[in-house]
C-alpha cells in the first residue's frame, strides 16, 4: 500500500513551508499530509499592530491565541492525524527543527501509528532535555543572541514566544538569512521570512518528553542531515543520532545528508524530495 508522508513544521512555520515539498513529492508519486500545529497556519495569530506601519508598543502587549497551547496539545493534536491517516496505509512521519519534539513524544505515546520516522535536522531528545542543549559544545556557534534581538515582549507575560519577522533592522534581518538561509539568494529569504508567523508556544517539554526506547526505540528511523545547518549545527544533528543509536543500538538510525541551510531544502525541495522516496523504499513489502 501507498505510504503517507505526514509533514510536522518547526518553530513559528505552519504547513505552507511545505507547499513546494509537496508538489515534487506528488510528483514523484507520492502521498503527503502537512500538518498545522495548534495556533498556526490559518489559526495563527497576525495582530494588527504587527502590519505596517508597525506598533511595537502595541505588538509587545497584543494577546495572541497560542498562549497556553502546550507541547501535550500539539502531541494529541499529531496523533490525531496520524491516526487518519494511517487508516490509508504505512505513515511515515516527518518533522523539521523543533517539530521533531513533538514528533518524539507521539512516537512515545503511539508507535503503532508510525511504520518509519524521519528527522530533518529535528530535535530528538535522548540524553537531555532540549533546552539543556543549547548550553553543550554543539550549539556553541549558534548566536541566540542575535536571533533574540527581533523578540519582542515579554514571554512571561504574553504567555508566548513573539518575534519581528517584519523588522527592517539590517541586523537582525542579517542574523535570520545567517541561521536559516544563508545559501539562499535575498529574495528567497525575504520570501522565506514573510512565510513565518510571529508566536509561538513556550512549552518545549520536559525531560520527561525524551525518546523511549520501549516506545519510540521500536520505529523504524532516518535522520537527514543538513550539512550547511547554522541553527542546529551538523555537530548537533550528528550527536542527535549517536544518542538515538546508543538508546536502541538493534534499531539504529538510517542516515542520509542533504546540502543545505536550515530552510534551502525546503526551497529547492527535488533532492529532499528524492531523499524521501528512497527512506520509502525501505518500507517493508507487507506494510
Amino acid at each position: 500500500m501507498q505510504p503517507t508522508f505526514v509533514l510536522v513544521h518547526g518553530a513559528f512555520a505552519n504547513s505552507f513551508s511545505f507547499a513546494p515539498l509537496q508538489a515534487e513529492l506528488g510528483l514523484l508519486g507520492h502521498r503527503s499530509a502537512a500538518v498545522d500545529l495548534p495556533g498556526h497556519g490559518f489559526a495563527a495569530t497576525y495582530p494588527g499592530a504587527y502590519q505596517a506601519p508597525q506598533d511595537l508598543e502595541g505588538l509587545a502587549t497584543a494577546p495572541g491565541v497560542i498562549k497556553g497551547v502546550t507541547l501535550a496539545d500539539n502531541v494529541a493534536h499529531l496523533i490525531g492525524i496520524l491516526e487518519r491517516a494511517k487508516r490509508n496505509g504505512p505513515v511515515i512521519l516527518v518533522s523539521h527543527s523543533r517539530g521533531g519534539l513533538t514528533a518524539t513524544v507521539a512516537a512515545n505515546q503511539r508507535p503503532d501509528l508510525i511504520d518509519r520516522i524521519v528527522y530533518v535536522s529535528a530535535w530528538c531528545p535522548v540524553d537531555l532535555g532540549v533546552g539543556d542543549y543549547y548550553a553543550e559544545p554543539e550549539m556553541a556557534t549558534v548566536d541566540v543572541g542575535a536571533l533574540a534581538s527581533a523578540m519582542v515582549g515579554n514571554p512571561a507575560e504574553l504567555g508566548l514566544l513573539r518575534s519581528n519577522f517584519r523588522t527592517a533592522d539590517p541586523g537582525a534581518l542579517a542574523a535570520f538569512k545567517a541561521a536559516f538561509l544563508a545559501d539562499g539568494t535575498d529574495e528567497e529569504f525575504m520570501a522565506f521570512l514573510n512565510t513565518f508567523q510571529p508566536d509561538e508556544n513556550l512549552d518545549a517539554g520536559t525531560p520527561d518528553d525524551r525518546a523511549q526506547a520501549g516506545t519510540w526505540g521500536r520505529i523504524p528511523r532516518s535522520y537527514v542531515r543538513l550539512t550547511e545547518d547554522t541553527s542546529v549545527p551538523v555537530a548537533m544533528q550528528d550527536r542527535m543520532i549517536r544518542e538515538g543509536d546508543a538508546l536502541t543500538p538493534e534499531n539504529p538510525y538510517d542516515v542520509r545528508s542533504l546540502t543545505s541551510s536550515h530552510l534551502k531544502w525546503l526551497v529547492e525541495p527535488a533532492p529532499a524530495a528524492r531523499v524521501l522516496g528512497e527512506i520509502a523504499a525501505l518500507l517493508p513489502a507487507e506494510s
